[in-house]
């Protein structure tokens, strides 16, 4: 393996990223009406719940390429 792969390779907060991939993708999981919140059906809040997931999983990948970056321009000031 050279270098460059070595640093641009697979990192643990990748996974992440999976998470609501499989969630979403998972429909016979919520393709249902029951349980009702403030009268909407689960289909739709599992989904509103999905994208908020989505959201929430996305910020520490985005926090770790802007940490590996920072410290590829900056190698002396790495924390």
């Amino acid at each position: 393996m050279d270098e460059k792969t070595k640093k641009h390779g697979f990192h643990p907060v990748y996974l992440l990223l999976i998470v609501p991939f499989i969630a979403l993708l998972w429909v016979p999981f919520y393709n249902r009406i029951e349980p009702q919140v403030f009268g909407i059906p689960f289909f739709y809040w599992y989904q509103t719940i999905g994208t908020i997931l989505g959201s929430l999983c996305i910020v520490p990948v985005y926090l770790f390429k802007k940490r590996q970056r920072a410290n590829k321009t900056n190698p002396g000031s790495a924390r």
